[in-house]
């Protein structure tokens, strides 16, 4: 597909800060929190943190959520700025749609760049933490997949925002009010049980939870099928809501 050639194409030249970006925040985090918070928090409780009925180390319990909390920054910060610059600075997708290709088919080439980092990232990821000792189970290779699937419900939904706007000032106070949040209260740092009884619902209906939960279980190997298939059905009916309506939002910016 020639968009998604174009998208090789640019990021044959940007892959090295990429991989930096992707990677330098979450591997920090790891040591920072998993391992120096981690420790505190495992002599300060009897082992660790509960969980479904288990006791994890702290940086067992909470890498696998950086994994994901990650990729739903990469989703966010790939489709804000870069899909507003594309629509109303450089004016890229007007030049893709002055070819036979149709907003459907930038739509799927933003979404295939999208994933495709989302899931080197992650496998990255994966990989490095792993003389750590945080992953305790095979299952985690198919934490790649998720957090890639994580990252894009976020993705899908911010593309239709950063098509409906006429300004990029959005953007910052959506990383402010809604990224950060979504960071500290969907069972990343701590058990979302821990939260106000009231708060809780806020936290179900969110895609990271639900990534959160799906790659902790994978990564520990404390998997309950039913509970898991549920996590995973919620981030593919949030990534298809946001691929209907960006497919909607891109059509009416760019077209009508």
């Amino acid at each position: 597909m020639p968009i998604v050639e174009f998208h090789l194409r640019v990021m044959r030249r940007v892959w090295r800060g990429m991989l930096y970006s992707r990677l330098g925040t979450p591997l920090l985090s790891l040591l920072a929190v998993g391992w120096g918070v981690g420790l505190l928090v495992d002599r300060g409780t009897a082992g660790g943190v509960p969980w479904h009925g288990s006791v994890l180390p702290y940086a067992v319990f909470v890498v696998p959520a950086i994994l994901a909390s990650s990729a739903m920054m990469t989703g966010f910060g790939e489709s804000s700025w870069p899909v507003f610059g594309a629509i109303k600075w450089q004016g890229t997708y007007h030049a893709m749609l002055a070819t036979p290709m149709r907003t459907r088919d930038v739509l799927v080439g933003h979404v295939a760049m999208v994933g495709g980092q989302l899931a080197v990232g992650a496998g990255a990821f994966v990989a490095l933490a792993a003389p750590f000792g945080v992953w305790r189970s095979w299952w985690v290779l198919l934490t790649v997949p998720v957090a890639t699937l994580t990252g894009l419900a976020f993705a899908t939904i911010m593309t239709a925002v950063a098509a409906r706007s006429e300004t990029e000032g959005w953007f910052t106070a959506i990383f402010r009010v809604v990224a950060t949040p979504l960071m500290l209260f969907s069972g990343t740092y701590f058990p979302i049980e821990s939260l106000p009884a009231a708060l809780l619902p806020v936290a179900w209906v969110t895609p990271l939870w639900h990534g959160v939960e799906a790659c902790r279980a994978l990564a520990t190997g404390l998997i309950d099928m039913g509970p898991l298939l549920g996590h995973l059905g919620a981030l593919v009916a949030f990534t298809a809501v946001g691929v209907v309506w960006s497919a909607r939002e891109l059509e009416r910016r760019l077209v009508r």
